[in-house]
């Protein structure tokens, strides 16, 4: 439960003064719930502006702020500005501009004849100074100290900089004093202000030690969360689970294993022995043959007398690893069921019951198999396919399912950089698939212009003539009217007019059911073409597509357009791999687009995306929740995980569950940070 003294903070915008359901709608918009969103609402930059006491001072292009006085106001014919011609102190002329429905205000703040404070842009235009839509006007200079260095934040639509800045200004007022958590010795040595003093500093102006400090916070509430899942995972008691070989020395793989799967294989055989549970990643490139390990896994928890079971985000992944799994154990005699929630009846029924008695060793489903009226007889494994990027109090919850803990081994389609992993993963060992299976055919990737797009069709009309099938993918689903961008439903109907029946479209919009009937006949072979969208990046595996056009790739990271490629040259003939690019192309772009044909090796690829992209399109909520970061740059993670990882360690450590004063301000660090699975494993939680 969280403590009462985080509440207020908790509390929802519309206790705030001027929130009603129109301004909340935006707000909830972008993430800003609770006051305490707000205080987090960190500023993108900051305007610094110069005082001048007349126009003399400044610059042209500078921001300032100067006393001016009105003297005429001029309405332009037709859909011209609006200006109102004022005077400094010496004289000097300046043009106030606004345009539209900007000069209505205009009238009333700037009357002829009264002085005002403005604060703007200075330009010019012709032999006339102006400021365009200045900033502020007001006629007293009392928040003139304010202006000299203004917060920008994020916006969406019906807010406005002065309405945000000033619910984020209640937000802040409500600030209560909070204990210490940072170790003393370390606060000192980084001169970090104190916690609600940083939140203050940081709305105020670039003060780089503020934002230091409260990306720290999160960091190490972060990482402490982690450890205490791994502290509190080892303290279970697990069943250990050691094999005979008599199931896996039967399988007749139609390939050898590399190093790299036999050193994993290794790696998971030697945690399932022990009696504290497994918790461990297994990251894997593109058709690194992560199946075959969690395969030869489910085969260790069976020969040991228990059962596996496999989670997949999706009822068609949860097929196809049913298909994969069945067709690669057949020789063993292993009896593997699917359960998804599609399944009623007698056949749910008959499934239920082997569960329950043991006649079925493994399963393979969605969250169907681990609902309540689900019952194991001695489920010892659990293996998550993580490309639908559980959450780790999700996986605590699905680990609990056996009448002791089960080990878990999590998996991943997407290499992710040795920076972040342990910012996502701190609580799991990890297992790196970095090689590829011998013979797998490397992927032609080629650039192409967008003004070769007929040429491109008319390939693909060869390419589906032969029975191949392929993928064609685009930026997002629908045209906007604001961005130039490919759109998959009218990119359908262009294809769709040309190839008729043989093309299907997918997309995050789209029913679950009628998704699902879209992808079954791409996957049956009964459509050719799939017009989709990136919800195909994971996941798919479809043998005869061997073609994937990507329009507008330079619109993509590195790291999707990798998976997305990865969704050809999954069958044994050669792959192509098309790469639509805009007209122009920002030098980042063209970097991308280069390693996209220099090389396939997604670790790489990721750490490159890092690099190229930053942080800002990479992390938290600012893309697609792939970290746990809204606080934290890139650059921090890197610069202060290290400090937090170790600190937290000594907590857990040192501290024993984080009893005494800075156990109870770390707990509240946890609850503010949003770690409540972490908190709640802190005795007295």
């Amino acid at each position: 439960m969280r403590p009462e003294r985080l509440n207020l903070l908790f509390s929802d915008t519309e206790s705030l003064d001027g929130v009603g359901p129109k301004l909340k709608k935006p707000l909830d918009k972008l993430g800003l719930t609770r006051l305490r969103d707000l205080a987090y609402h960190l500023p993108d930059r900051f305007v610094d502006r110069r005082a001048v006491a007349n126009l003399d001072e400044a610059q042209v292009g500078e921001q300032i702020v100067v006393a001016l006085t009105p003297n005429e106001h001029r309405l332009t014919s037709g859909r011209g500005p609006y200006r109102v011609l004022a005077s400094d102190a010496v004289g000097n002329v300046c043009a106030l501009t606004y345009f539209g429905r900007a000069s209505y205000t205009a009238k009333k703040l700037l009357p002829v004849g009264e002085l005002r404070w403005i604060a703007g842009r200075l330009d010019q235009y012709g032999q006339m100074l102006q400021i365009v839509h200045p900033d502020h006007v007001e006629a007293e200079s009392t928040g003139l100290l304010t202006w000299l260095s203004e917060p920008v934040y994020a916006l969406a639509e019906g807010l406005t900089q002065p309405r945000v800045a000033g619910l984020i200004g209640q937000a802040l007022a409500h600030l209560p004093d909070l204990p210490e958590w940072i170790e003393p010795g370390l606060l000192a040595r980084m001169q970090w202000p104190a916690w609600r003093d940083a939140l203050l500093l940081a709305h105020r102006g670039a003060h780089p030690a503020a934002r230091d400090r409260l990306a720290y916070d999160e960091l190490l509430a972060n990482s402490l969360a982690l450890m205490l899942v791994r502290e509190n995972n080892r303290a279970r008691r697990g069943q250990p689970l050691k094999g005979d070989g008599s199931l896996r020395d039967r399988l007749r793989l139609p390939f050898p294993l590399t190093g790299a799967q036999r050193r994993s294989i290794g790696e998971i055989e030697g945690d399932l022995a022990q009696s504290s549970p497994m918790l461990r990643l297994l990251q894997g490139d593109v058709g690194a043959g992560k199946t075959v390990v969690a395969l030869e896994a489910m085969l260790l928890a069976v020969e040991a007398g228990a059962q596996a079971a496999m989670l997949a985000p999706t009822e068609i992944l949860a097929r196809q690893h049913y298909d994969t799994l069945r067709a690669l154990a057949a020789p063993t005699g292993v009896s593997i069921a699917l359960l998804t929630g599609r399944d009623k009846g007698r056949a749910r029924e008959s499934i239920l019951m082997g569960l329950l008695d043991g006649s079925i060793s493994m399963v393979v489903g969605t969250h169907a198999i681990f609902q309540d009226s689900v019952s194991y007889r001695n489920l010892g494994l659990v293996v998550i396919d993580e490309q639908h990027r559980f959450g780790v109090g999700q996986r605590l919850m699905l680990t609990r399912k056996g009448k002791v803990t089960p080990h878990c081994l999590a998996m991943t389609a997407t290499p992710i950089p040795r920076t972040l992993t342990l910012a996502q993963y701190g609580e799991m060992d990890v297992s790196r698939l970095d090689e590829m299976p011998p013979g797998r055919q490397p992927i032609d990737t080629r650039v192409v212009a967008a003004d070769r797009f007929a040429d491109v069709v008319a390939g693909l009309e060869r390419h589906l003539a032969t029975g191949q099938q392929a993928y064609w993918v685009c930026p997002m689903v629908r045209e906007s009217e604001t961005e130039d961008m490919a759109a998959a439903e009218a990119r359908y109907a262009t294809l769709k007019a040309r190839f008729g029946d043989a093309v299907v479209l997918v997309h995050g919009q789209l029913r679950p059911e009628d998704k699902d009937a879209a992808m079954e006949r791409f996957a049956s072979g009964q459509a050719k073409l799939l017009v989709a969208t990136t919800v195909i990046e994971v996941g798919v595996d479809v043998p005869n597509a061997t073609l994937m056009v990507i329009e507008q790739a330079e619109r993509f990271g590195l790291a999707q357009l990798h998976q997305l490629r990865g969704r050809v040259g999954r069958g044994s003939e050669k792959s192509v791999c098309l790469l639509l690019r805009g007209e122009t192309l920002s030098e980042t772009a063209r970097e991308r687009l280069a390693l996209m044909r220099e090389t396939q090796d997604g670790f790489r690829l990721a750490e490159e995306d890092l690099r190229l992209r930053g942080g800002g399109e990479l992390l938290g909520t600012r893309q697609s929740g792939d970290t746990p970061f809204r606080v934290a740059s890139l650059e921090q993670i890197q610069r202060l995980l290290p400090l937090a990882h170790d600190d937290a360690r000594l907590l857990v450590e040192r501290d024993g569950g984080l009893t005494g004063e800075r156990g109870d301000a770390a707990r509240l660090l946890l609850y503010l940070f949003e770690r409540d699975w972490g908190a709640q494993l802190l005795r007295g939680g």
